[in-house]
């Protein structure tokens, strides 16, 4: 299967693409929205418009999922004796990517001490939810991420609205940014959060697809 990665051009962010939207069709798939819906309340009322404290609390979670899913299509695989169909290396493909988002936001943001102990809870509390979660219904766990990663494409859209308007400073791309990305030497925030932008929207598109294929 192909790394997932942000590669692509600012030309394939088409609104379409920003603003897709995946309907609940029955009561698992309303449940993982509602649960969503439940997280977005605390992350506006903790992170406001802070988006780069935001983006630093949030990646640390968003990596959790597609290691368990990794791990568990990994074991029903071994267990049933069948192929993956290229799910487990998708899923730690999408795991390493969102750790290499967290890597580059600590680098623009620095988080606060009380932050650093948010993230700790936060994976913590998320990581045995999610396991469980999986063990149970992996259909539902997949589309929790696919919406998900929607309120991640919308946060990081608006992030690139303030820096292109001056609310957030349009610093200098770290150097893990435009090595992993293969940015410009003299990329910037807003480069770096297109690029980031483009892995989630792929990464909505992976969840919800694989909570059709497993439902």
């Amino acid at each position: 299967m192909h790394r997932i990665s942000g590669k692509s051009e600012e030309s394939e962010m088409t609104t379409p693409a920003l603003e897709r939207h995946y309907e609940p069709k029955d009561f698992r798939d309303r449940i993982a929205y509602a649960f969503v819906v439940f997280l977005r309340f605390f992350a506006d009322a903790f992170f406001a418009r802070r988006y780069g404290h935001r983006a630093v609390v949030l990646e640390t979670v968003a990596a959790v999922p597609g290691m368990v899913g990794g791990v568990l299509q990994h074991l029903h695989s071994l267990r049933l004796i069948e192929a993956d169909y290229g799910r487990i290396r998708l899923l730690l493909d999408e795991a390493e990517n969102e750790r290499m988002h967290l890597m580059t936001f600590i680098q623009i943001t620095e988080p606060s001490g009380l932050e650093r102990l948010l993230i700790r809870l936060a994976q913590g509390v998320f990581f045995n939810l999610y396991f469980l979660l999986y063990m149970i219904s992996p259909k539902t766990a997949h589309r929790v991420v696919g919406y998900l990663e929607e309120e991640a494409v919308h946060s990081y859209t608006e992030y690139l609205a303030g820096a292109d308007n001056g609310t957030h400073a349009n610093v200098a791309a770290p150097r893990i940014a435009i090595d992993y990305w293969k940015l410009a030497p003299d990329a910037r925030l807003r480069e770096v959060i297109i690029a980031v932008r483009a892995d989630e929207i792929r990464h909505r598109e992976v969840n919800h697809e694989l909570a059709d294929v497993l439902g």
